[in-house]
């Protein structure tokens, strides 16, 4: 959940990231051995990133999420997005997230290859808020949550997200803002992508 830190100061030049290494940067003869682009760490060959909601999908053949010993949302075969608000995110940051959560083709076609999308194959999407995603562990041994967006405003957009995806796609599950939640899953592949949406251009 995103309810318990306080707000910050954030860079700029982020982009969609998926699960690899820094490019140009040594950790890139094996992919996903550098830990750069899980966090808003400075690896001398990564731009900071632009305020921008954050998605880390995975393909699961199933996922739930209860609060309390009650399972408040679960899906079959689909995604399960863990969100991130960061400062300065707004209406058309999510929407277009969303839009990449839908149509992002992790789902394999008769050949085995990665081409259908979540609303391709009918699949289930479980939107979980986790504001751990904006941890920038540069330093220390104790992760700073600066970047991530106030209580209030992540709530809100987190909130319309969830709205905005239940009135494109079925089914779409969620978990609760600001609850502690345990969230199972079955992680099909692994398969797993970090999401940044693209600041738009002006």
């Amino acid at each position: 959940d995103q309810s318990s830190r306080t707000g910050g100061e954030s860079g700029s030049g982020g982009r969609l990231r998926a699960l690899t290494g820094c490019a140009g940067h040594g950790c890139r003869v094996a992919a996903c051995a550098c830990l750069c682009h899980l966090s808003h760490s400075r690896c001398s060959c990564r731009a900071p990133p632009d305020s921008e909601v954050i998605g880390l999908l995975q393909r699961v053949s199933q996922a739930s999420v209860e609060v309390d010993g009650e399972t408040i949302g679960a899906i079959g075969q689909g995604i399960l997005a863990l969100v991130c608000a960061e400062h300065g995110d707004n209406v058309q940051n999510a929407a277009r997230l969303l839009e990449r959560l839908l149509g992002y083709r992790v789902f394999p076609d008769a050949a085995g290859k990665m081409n259908r999308s979540l609303k391709g194959i009918g699949g289930g999407l479980l939107l979980v808020p986790q504001f751990t995603l904006a941890a920038d562990t540069a330093m220390g041994m104790r992760p700073s949550f600066s970047s991530a967006a106030a209580p209030e405003s992540a709530a809100s957009l987190f909130d319309g997200l969830v709205a905005r995806a239940r009135s494109l796609h079925s089914p779409v599950a969620a978990g609760r803002f600001g609850a502690h939640m345990q969230v199972s899953l079955i992680n099909d592949g692994p398969v797993t992508f970090w999401l940044r949406v693209e600041p738009a251009q002006h």
